[in-house]
């Protein structure tokens, strides 16, 4: 669980400038604390008033220092002048002491912090992502790393300094009547607390509308995502409603609950401080009349009270804005918290080199077992040996366990049971990006980026040359539709591939897998859901590579894997037959009968 330490690690890096540049601005606010003080020894040697013990020695300093007759028109230059050079002269220099540095800190620690959230992003667990939603995830590190950004310069550069300021009040205060000062303190303290221990119910309030606005913004990408879906079952009315319930929800709690919570807290605090701004002004007039203070005491003492309860304002408004933003700040820190994937060191470790590997393709499965869940297996006791070059496909019943087997191959998730060799090395004890280099996948959706065709193609390989490029085109039959694009290879495709059809996403995915030249090549439901003509392509593709590596073949429909070396079928978790097509049939098992059944359902599939 997040808490406040860690919205306060998140600067840590630049801790010593952060501590020099918020004591600059808070010795500045304290200065300004000089010019009210000396207008009131001006007015004391107006009124023909003596000033203060303090200010008589410094008078009698200078006039010695500078050979002149101590006089009151020399007192008023002295005073005059301090106020100058603290006042003139120190206002250039401020900027650059205080908010130059605060904005600087947050914004390096912006730049390190979006730097650490890609990386977590890119190194949490697959499980993260069955969980949460790309619109969840990007809303959360957004707003974190937002309101950090945006707080820091307000605390560092006017919460904590104002707070020196008020207390650089109490003490010039209790210079002049430590009397007035206890009241002013104690008054201060017990309306700030009070505003602090009101702020800490909100911020749960705070909180839970934080969660709200995440699952509205989940919803909102799902929607971007699946619009077409959204479109072809005509549920815009439906979703605007249910999003506008959502708003409306969200709306109610923080007008009427957070909203009000935060106008009563003021409207007490604004009165607590008229009434306590009053008290001291009949406190000070009394001890005037009674010439227990002086004119120029009352006129200080009562500047100084503006000032420091007209700091309180901003403070608690600060203290507000703070706690309106922890929430998010403290949900950011909890994503970044979230234990890494087994992958993560390589990218996290910037001395980290992965090793590199060349295998033949021997793969082996050695009584595997394994299960999302421990005590519900999806494989159980599985063995498998797919011999190098050989093209191997893995059939069965939906939620068989083919793409699990997949998984665990990539390294995605760790066997509960048994284990994974290639070439007689368990794949566990090898470098994981090193591993990962030597294989590649083609999946059923092909993931595309919004970029030009060639820099999706060479995704994995950036240094591809221009021949290689072209022959794994020509293997994977990209060439047939490259005329096509306006552009040629250097045609946009849009958001996820917008301006490709299917066929041609499978083909690009061929293509940029064949680029990385793998030892161990996986195509997972690459056909299933393509048409006849747009199959037959791939299947030509496929036909090409075959016998040049490890080939492992994912397929619900058959007639893509019909000239597969070695089908292996598969049932609950459990492989029940192997053979090549000609032999399973002759079996007649559960392979004959996925046949014959899409035969029977579509003939077409027959003369494939």
């Amino acid at each position: 669980m997040a808490s406040f330490r860690d919205v306060l690690r998140y600067y840590r890096k630049y801790s010593t400038t952060s501590v020099l540049s918020i004591a600059a601005a808070s010795l500045f606010e304290i200065l300004d604390l000089i010019a009210p003080y000396a207008i009131g020894q001006i007015l004391n040697l107006l009124s023909g008033q003596p000033v203060d013990a303090i200010w008589q020695g410094v008078m009698v300093v200078m006039a010695d220092a500078t050979g002149q007759e101590l006089t009151r028109q020399f007192e008023l230059a002295v005073l005059v002048g301090v106020m100058f050079v603290f006042g003139v002269l120190r206002a250039p220099i401020q900027p650059w002491i205080g908010d130059w540095f605060h904005w600087d800190i947050a914004l390096r620690s912006r730049r390190d912090q979006t730097q650490r959230a890609i990386a977590k992003i890119l190194t949490l667990p697959l499980e993260f992502y069955d969980e949460n939603n790309p619109g969840r995830i990007a809303g959360r590190v957004a707003r974190g790393l937002a309101n950090h950004t945006w707080t820091y310069p307000e605390i560092a550069g006017q919460f904590i300094p104002k707070m020196c300021r008020v207390l650089g009040i109490v003490a010039v205060m209790a210079l002049l009547e430590w009397e007035i000062a206890v009241i002013f303190g104690c008054s201060f303290v017990l309306i700030l607390v009070y505003s602090f221990r009101v702020l800490g119910k909100l911020v749960d309030k705070e909180e839970t509308l934080d969660r709200h606005q995440e699952n509205t913004e989940s919803r909102t990408s799902e929607l971007v995502t699946n619009i077409k879906t959204v479109k072809a079952f005509a549920t815009e009315a439906r979703e605007l409603k249910r999003q506008s319930d959502r708003l409306n929800r969200e709306f109610k709690k923080v007008n009427f609950r957070i909203h009000v919570g935060y106008v009563k807290l003021g409207t007490l605090r604004k009165t607590l401080i008229e009434l306590c701004t009053f008290a001291i002004l009949v406190v000070s007039l009394q001890a005037t009349v009674q010439g227990t203070i002086s004119l120029g005491h009352f006129v200080t003492i009562m500047t100084l009270t503006s000032l420091a309860y007209g700091e309180l304002q901003p403070i608690c408004n600060l203290a507000e804005t703070f706690a309106r933003r922890y929430a998010s700040m403290v949900r950011f820190h909890e994503f970044m918290d979230h234990p890494n994937g087994k992958d993560a060191q390589a990218l996290l470790e910037p001395h980290a080199t992965s090793l590199s590997y060349q295998f033949a393709g021997r793969v082996e499965f050695r009584a595997l077992s394994f299960g999302y869940e421990p005590q519900r297996l999806v494989l159980k006791n599985l063995n498998l040996v797919i011999e190098p070059c050989e093209t191997v496909a893995l059939v069965g019943r939906s939620g068989s366990g083919k793409s699990t087997l997949i998984k665990l191959l990539l390294r995605y998730f760790e066997p509960t049971s048994g284990g994974i060799y290639i070439d007689g090395h368990a794949i566990h004890n090898l470098d994981i990006t090193g591993y990962r280099q030597r294989l590649a996948v083609v999946h059923q959706e092909v993931d595309v980026f919004n970029g030009t065709l060639l820099e999706n193609l060479t995704y994995g390989c950036p240094a591809a040359t221009a021949a290689e490029v072209d022959r794994a085109c020509a293997i994977a039959r990209v060439h047939e539709f490259v005329h096509l694009l306006p552009q040629g290879f250097q045609t946009v495709v849009g958001e996820r591939g917008v301006r490709l059809s299917g066929g041609q996403r499978q083909r690009l995915g061929i293509a940029r897998a064949l680029l990385v030249s793998p030892d161990v090549l996986i195509f997972d439901e690459a056909t299933s859901s393509l048409d006849y003509e747009s199959e037959r392509g791939i299947q030509r593709a496929m036909t090409e590579i075959q016998g040049t590596r490890t080939t492992i073949i994912i397929a619900h429909r058959l007639s893509t894997v019909r000239e597969a070396d070695k089908i292996v079928v598969l049932d609950q978790g459990a492989i029940i037959e192997v053979g090549n097509h000609r032999q399973l049939l002759a079996q007649q098992g559960l392979y004959y009968r996925l046949h014959a059944l899409q035969d029977e359902k579509d003939p077409e599939l027959s003369r494939c």
